[in-house]
């Protein structure tokens, strides 16, 4: 069986930048286990798989070890091919997910993509947690599901962690974002993403991350229109609205592999 391949990177203006993320048409379901060893042997954090279904498309994320319930670049990059290669004459295309019906649509020479809102709520810092991030307490700790969000006083801070991922694989949620004020850089604010429960220790530019950052950073800063990046070491940008149930976020996306996987 072949199926086509797509490598994309997702929240940069050029490859090499952003966070790659493959995606893979299907014209049908194939089995679970088959798509995770697809997604091992990509090694990248998310590969994507897309399922006709009318007039949307289903889509489902896998990490190189499991599942996820959401991966904003990678659907970003699958907007991308629906819309570069699948369906070229649409504007938008609607993806039906674990996460409900998410959007990407042409916003002139970026992607804008509609995702839900996530609130964190103020948590305890685990000790561990802290002591995972290299031992300096964050101002702030969230939660939110899987994510703790963990807030700094400066990017520079951000910039400087070195965490300890064997330990952060310890803790009771898979995923946590760290945050300050962006401007060091130049930017409303900036973020990290560590995963490493999940094959991932550090993302690259993480688009659910920005589920539960926008909303935060948009009281935090007193409006709705927001230009945040990561600051992980291939870095990405991102144009963030916050709308009554849903965050949307812009960007670009280069694309670098058209291919086939031969299973």
């Amino acid at each position: 069986m072949k199926i086509p391949l797509y490598q994309v990177d997702a929240f940069s203006r050029t490859v090499f930048g952003g966070n790659p993320a493959a995606v893979c048409p299907l014209e049908s379901w194939i089995y679970d286990a088959t798509m995770q060893k697809i997604a091992a042997e990509n090694a990248l954090s998310e590969t994507a798989f897309l399922v006709p279904r009318g007039d949307e498309w289903e889509i489902r994320w896998f990490t190189p070890v499991q599942e996820v319930e959401l991966c904003g670049h990678a659907t970003l990059g699958s907007g991308y091919v629906v819309l570069t290669y699948l369906a070229p004459k649409r504007e938008v295309v609607r993806f039906s997910s674990k996460s409900g019906v998410l959007s990407v649509a042409r916003d002139g020479d970026r992607l804008a993509m509609a995702l839900p809102r996530w609130e964190p709520k103020p948590i305890d810092a685990p000790p561990a947690l802290v002591r995972a991030l290299g031992g300096k307490p964050p101002r702030e700790v969230l939660g939110h599901g899987s994510k703790y969000v963990c807030v700094y006083d400066s990017a520079s801070e951000v910039a400087a962690l070195a965490p300890d991922f064997a330990l952060m694989r310890t803790l009771d949620r898979y995923g946590c974002v760290v945050t300050a004020p962006g401007a060091e850089q130049e930017c409303d604010f900036v973020s990290r993403f560590f995963a490493p429960a999940a094959g991932v220790d550090e993302d690259p530019v993480t688009g659910s991350a920005h589920c539960l950052l926008v909303p935060y950073w948009a009281r935090a800063l007193g409006r709705s229109s927001l230009y945040a990046k990561q600051i992980s070491p291939r870095g990405g940008e991102l144009w963030c609205t916050l709308g009554g149930d849903e965050v949307t976020l812009a960007g670009y996306v280069a694309p670098y592999l058209v291919g086939e996987v031969d299973v």
